[in-house]
Order: C-alpha cells, then sequence, then structure tokens
C-alpha cells in the first residue's frame, strides 16, 4: 500500500463514526489507549469494506490501515466478522440518543424516530456490498449473531420507551403493544437495508424514508406527524 493511500485511509478512518462513544469516562490512560485502538480497526476496517468489498479485504489491510500490527487485531476482535459486530454498538447508541431527544420532550416522537431511522441507515448505505458482508457475517457467524441479538434486544427495549413516550403524547395508537411496534420499526429497517443491498438505487435514505413513511401511518393516531 502506497504512502498516499495510508494518508487517505488514515483520514477518512479518524472521521467520527456516528452513534458510537467508547465506553471510556473514567478509565484509565491504557484502557483509553485500548479503546481508541479498537475504534480505529473498525473506522478502518469499514472504509475498506465499503471500497472494495468484504471479501477482498485481509486482517493484513485493516491493520497496515489502522498502522498497528497483525497481533493487535486479534487482541480485539476474534475474526474479522467480529469487526461488524462493533457495528450493533454503534446502532445501540443511535437507539440511546432518541430516547434522551424523546425524553427531553423538545421533539415530536414522530420526529425522534424518523431522525433515528435515518441514522440507522447511515452507515450500511455506505455501499450495498458493505450492507451484503454486515447481513452475511451477522447469519454466518454464531458468535457474531450472539452480539448482534444482545444488543438488538436491549434496543427493542429502548425503542418499546419511545413507543410508550408517543403513546402518552397521543401521538401513536396506545391500543397497540409498545413491544411489538419497536419490533415492526426495527423490521421495516432491517428489512429496507437487505431489499436495498440488492439493488443499490436510490440511495439507501431514499428508501429508508418510504419505509418510515409506511410505518407511521401504521401506528399513528390519525392525523398526527
Amino acid at each position: 500500500m502506497s504512502t498516499s493511500r495510508k494518508s487517505t485511509l488514515h483520514t477518512s478512518g479518524n472521521a467520527p463514526v456516528a452513534g458510537f462513544s467508547p465506553r471510556i469516562a473514567g478509565a484509565g490512560r491504557r484502557e483509553r489507549r485500548a479503546a481508541e485502538t479498537r475504534l480505529r480497526l473498525f473506522r478502518c476496517a469499514l472504509q475498506l469494506f465499503a471500497e472494495r468489498g468484504f471479501s477482498n479485504v485481509t486482517v493484513e489491510d485493516i491493520t497496515e490501515a489502522a498502522d498497528v500490527g497483525k497481533g493487535t487485531f486479534f487482541n480485539y476482535f476474534e475474526t474479522k466478522d467480529h469487526v461488524l459486530g462493533v457495528m450493533a454498538e454503534i446502532q445501540l447508541g443511535k437507539v440511546g440518543q432518541a430516547a434522551l431527544l424523546a425524553a427531553q420532550g423538545k421533539q415530536t416522537i414522530h420526529s425522534v424516530l424518523h431522525r433515528l431511522v435515518l441514522r440507522l441507515a447511515e452507515e450500511p448505505g455506505r455501499s450495498p456490498s458493505l450492507a451484503r458482508a454486515m447481513i452475511s457475517s451477522f447469519l454466518a457467524s454464531e458468535s457474531v449473531r450472539a452480539i448482534i441479538e444482545r444488543n438488538m434486544r436491549e434496543g427493542r427495549k429502548t425503542a418499546a420507551e419511545i413507543v410508550a413516550a408517543g403513546q402518552v403524547r397521543g401521538e401513536i395508537n396506545p391500543r397497540l403493544s409498545k413491544e411489538k411496534v419497536a419490533i415492526q420499526l426495527m423490521q421495516s429497517v432491517m428489512g429496507t437495508i437487505l431489499l436495498w443491498s440488492l439493488h443499490g438505487e436510490p440511495a439507501l435514505g431514499a428508501w429508508i424514508e418510504d419505509s418510515f413513511q409506511h410505518f407511521w401511518r401504521s401506528v399513528a393516531i390519525s392525523g398526527t406527524k
């Protein structure tokens, strides 16, 4: 890999990852450095997956882009597939941020959920090949699946709290189960990402927008937005 190529990767790799905040507040220097290294590996891997396709990226490619040794990679990730498990942490962080917005009461629940689904599509929307790699790794690896399921379970619980707030405020039908509405929301997002990954056009954001509008009409009290 050329010097200019590595420089490009480092620049993009250090861009903020939306919704991801390593839990290092109050941690010692060693813990902070470890969390930062793990995040750098993830950022570089994600960019490479988006550019080249998951199957065309090796662990060596990732460690070279992140400027760490190969052994360092395996201190943080069991396999290349496990890098994508970090995605579940990112998505869970976005759901948590949406819950905070809902609790503040300054925005409608419609606005909070609309913003949430668009943000959930940010990383997968980098490229159809990246979205396919995410989905295939979730299906193929039992250990990655366990990571995803654990985070999704927590995400559904938090999303249900947002739905409950919408029911209290008169935006979402109170006769609906908040848990089932939360599942419906996640199914809408994940199903849309899957279908988009097979087509790639138009942008994922446009697909998500249509899916959200259908979702909202199915759960909202008539006349609300």
